[in-house]
């Protein structure tokens, strides 16, 4: 990364900044994100990410959203994290009222380390649940049951959290509408500020993704899946949450996620920790996947990026699709039409109208949106988005 290669258009927008902590207690089956369980590295690793810090603080950025996700940031104590986030500030020009996140496991979790959590700056606490039922728990390896789980988010608003995030997995083997609702039901019996639900996914090479090849166990229904999906918007949407992105939903616009939102609106943001990506605009680069190999450089004076690319006009306009498409608020013809030069219903209005037709999309002349029907077919919807630019 270089200053020269930053758009000046993205300037003065305000920017995130991701710090990836890669140690988990036990890594979870299904999980492809980079993560090691030597914690005897912690020591080192945390010399080596203060120093990118001092390093990248060049870029003539604005924060207002730190993100602090792994892994599992909450194996770190509470001064850890505070080193992260004093450095952070005193590195970067990170805007008063800034968000600033960290991811937990609930197996990780004391009342004294969550208001050492506090205490340290964390105004926005995110709490990996997956679920409440125990079984499920067991299915994706997790270190904590459905009594830890609730006793961290319990003790999370005793710490003084007033934004909670929970995160639930849907999807899992086994799994009845019926069940995934009494999930649902319990984590809005808690009055999250935002919940996350994704669901499971068998990413390659993972050893979840493994099991189902060799038929440890069979995947729910793809029809199913789809269904739940349906029934968690409405559901939630029911309950006062606004779903403004394909997989999290919101108490508010308040509440909504300012550091993702970053990601799906093509914002830039720098990311911190081995395997981790920035992009300022135009460019992308990510650092090494492994915590040796980003220490060694950073004692060296290097800084570990292991890779980058300069997107291509298409690559911009096919981001700018999939991305919009799953937001609520969808795609702004008009922003669309500026930065690429091309009329956004003259080049997809064949696509629109037969969606509209299909009640998979809301569209105006100046803005096009996917239903909740629409958001569960988002990948083949996009493709033909992607067709017509071909």
């Amino acid at each position: 990364m270089s200053r020269e290669n930053i758009e000046t258009n993205h300037f003065f927008q305000p920017a995130g900044l991701y710090v990836h902590i890669p140690f988990c207690i036990r890594k979870c089956p299904y999980c492809d994100f980079f993560s090691i369980t030597d914690r005897s590295t912690i020591p080192g690793f945390m010399e080596a990410l203060i120093q990118e810090m001092s390093m990248t603080g060049v870029f003539p950025f604005r924060f207002d959203s730190l993100y602090i996700g792994g892994g599992t940031p909450s194996v770190l104590e509470a001064n850890q994290v505070g080193r992260v986030v004093e450095t952070a500030h005193r590195s970067y020009r990170i805007l008063p009222g800034a968000e600033i996140t960290l991811e937990a496991n609930p197996g990780t979790l004391r009342f004294d380390k969550l208001t050492g959590f506090k205490s340290a700056g964390i105004n926005r606490l995110n709490i990996g649940v997956q679920s409440f039922r125990d079984a499920h728990l067991n299915f994706l390896g997790r270190i904590h049951t459905g009594r830890d789980a609730d006793t961290a988010i319990k003790d999370a608003r005793k710490a003084g959290f007033d934004n909670l995030g929970l995160d639930l997995i849907y999807g899992i083997p086994g799994q009845t509408k019926k069940s995934w609702l009494l999930d649902l039901q319990q984590a809005v019996d808690y009055a999250p500020e935002h919940l996350s639900c994704y669901m499971l996914t068998y990413e390659f090479g993972t050893p979840m993704e493994r099991g189902l090849r060799k038929g440890f166990f069979q995947a729910l229904p793809e029809s199913l899946a789809g269904d739940l999906f349906e029934a968690t918007s409405a559901f939630l949407c029911s309950r006062g949450y606004q779903h403004y992105e394909i997989s999290n939903f919101a108490r508010s616009t308040d509440f909504r996620s300012r550091h993702n939102m970053k990601y799906w609106a093509g914002v830039p943001y720098i990311g911190l920790g081995p395997s981790a990506h920035s992009f300022t605009g135009m460019k992308r680069s990510w650092n090494c996947r492994s915590v040796s190999q980003y220490t060694e450089n950073l004692n060296a004076g290097r800084l570990p990026v292991a890779g980058e690319e300069v997107l291509s006009r298409d690559q911009e306009m096919i981001e700018a699709v999939y991305l919009g498409l799953r937001k609520a608020d969808g795609i702004a013809a008009e922003a669309f039409e500026k930065k690429f030069g091309v009329s956004f219903h003259g080049l997809f209005g064949e696509v629109i109208a037969d969606l509209r037709k299909k009640r998979m999309m809301n569209a105006t002349k100046t803005r096009c949106a996917l239903t909740c029907r629409g958001m569960r077919f988002l990948d083949g919807i996009a493709s033909r988005f992607v067709q017509r630019m071909e």
